[in-house]
């Protein structure tokens, strides 16, 4: 395992999200090593690691001005052990390989874990939407697509939404592929419901936050309903993880964006959530704003200097980190312990340092890991993708239903797996060693390939 993380590192020194992930994901599963030695001796974690195709390219397009722009474009084709890729695609500034590596990796365990046969993958553009009029974000995600479509198929691999690539995004990605391939498939999850869609698509990760939340409260007699929750982010996991709260009984004090929080001691009801709706979907306006219709309200700008969030210092029962990777840090977690939250379910990916991931084992927070806390939002893309290859729509109730149980499922899954190995009631042990026997068991299935 070491010799594997050294190589890692060796081989590509610069990618630190991409490390990160790996060393955690590792440590995690050596029960399972030891256990099965031909995992050792036939280098599993060696090939898993190195991404089956790594696909990168430029994008030149042009803005409503008449100037050129080149951006960079990425596809990391992890893992199709158990399925065709499946995974998201991120229009950010920050993104890079090492982001988007550690995207792919993380999310080959998640899918694994959805009970449904999807390989992983992610991929993205550092181009920032943001600002940008609909014109030259639809001429962006054209250029986009003209150089991706040749690597992707609704049995190859199938893109779905993740920062910055939202309804307005899938839609031009779409028209652009049916163009050039001239044929309607379900190559992309997350598309309008008039032309293949799936209801409570858009709701999915949220809503399958709060009921995995819901399950880890269920085994200590508790319930969502009553407790104050913290949740960071304000585009679409968080506003339906807060609905789906809202809909529990729970109370949300907290949303942010990249400039600041916002924090309603009286709690942002389901009238200010479809005022946040409005002001980030329609509007594309600032958080701060909401703090204009709500004067009660207390704005926070964005601190960087500061080394830790004020969003989680604030006392409260629960924990949503629902924007970024690596936004919780250990006196983050010191924070959360103190304001008296005693669960953390993670809605971003690695949204968690390691150094916050010690802090809440040590002070006995339920934590729950991202590959299974916001495994809702690709299981409905699943949904969504038998549904385009039947050529047939289920209802709302229906698809929730699936949902509702797939979550129940992987809660289980993580219990279960976690016990068999000697680490009874850790989320982060049973996810990564479920997610991680059901690929490697495939990987020898299939021999050296």
């Amino acid at each position: 395992m070491e010799q594997a993380i050294a190589d890692c590192i060796g081989r590509d020194p610069e990618q630190r999200e991409f490390h990160q992930v790996v060393r955690e994901f590792l440590v995690s599963i050596r029960p399972v090593l030891d256990r099965h030695p031909e995992y050792r001796r036939l280098a599993v974690l060696e090939r898993l690691v190195e991404p089956e195709r790594m696909i990168l390219f430029r994008v030149p397009w042009m803005d409503d001005q008449g100037g050129v722009h080149v951006n960079r474009g990425y596809r990391v084709e992890m893992s199709s052990a158990i399925g065709p890729y499946k995974g998201g695609l991120r229009f950010h500034p920050s993104v890079n390989l090492s982001i988007i590596k550690f995207l792919a990796f993380e999310q080959v365990f998640k899918n694994s874990l959805t009970t449904l046969p999807l390989g992983g993958a992610k991929g993205g553009a550092d181009f920032d939407p943001k600002g940008r009029s609909d014109t030259e974000v639809m001429r962006f995600c054209q250029a986009f697509m003209a150089e991706l479509f040749r690597h992707i198929g609704e049995d190859t691999d199938v893109p779905a939404g993740d920062i910055g690539v939202g309804a307005r995004e899938i839609g031009y990605l779409f028209g652009m592929y049916k163009k050039l391939q001239n044929k309607f498939t379900g190559v992309l999850t997350g598309k309008g419901l008039d032309w293949g869609g799936s209801l409570i698509r858009p709701e999915s990760t949220g809503y399958g936050i709060i009921y995995f939340a819901a399950e880890m409260l269920g085994r200590c007699g508790e319930t969502v309903a009553g407790k104050r929750w913290l949740v960071s982010g304000s585009g679409n996991v968080a506003q339906f993880t807060a609905e789906k709260i809202l809909h529990l009984g729970g109370r949300v004090l907290t949303m942010s964006d990249s400039s600041g929080h916002i924090y309603d001691e009286e709690g942002i009801d389901a009238a200010k959530l479809a005022f946040i709706k409005e002001l980030k979907n329609v509007r594309r306006g600032r958080i701060r704003e909401y703090c204009d219709q709500y004067p009660q309200a207390v704005y926070v700008p964005a601190d960087p200097v500061l080394g830790w969030n004020p969003l989680w210092h604030y006392p409260a029962d629960c924990a949503v980190p629902a924007a970024t990777q690596n936004e919780i840090t250990g006196q983050d977690a010191r924070h959360l312990v103190a304001g008296g939250v005693r669960l953390v379910c993670e809605g971003a990916n690695m949204p968690s340092t390691p150094e916050a991931i010690a802090v809440f084992r040590e002070h006995a927070v339920l934590f729950g890991p991202a590959k299974a806390a916001n495994a809702g939002g690709v299981a409905v893309s699943g949904l969504e993708m038998v549904q385009d290859s039947m050529r047939m729509s289920w209802t709302r109730e229906e698809v929730d239903t699936r949902l509702h149980a797939i979550i129940r499922a992987i809660h289980r899954t993580c219990l279960d797996e976690a016990a068999a190995y000697g680490r009874e009631g850790d989320y982060v042990a049973g996810a990564n060693i479920a997610g991680f026997v059901k690929v490697a068991s495939a990987m020898l299935d299939q021999g050296l390939v």
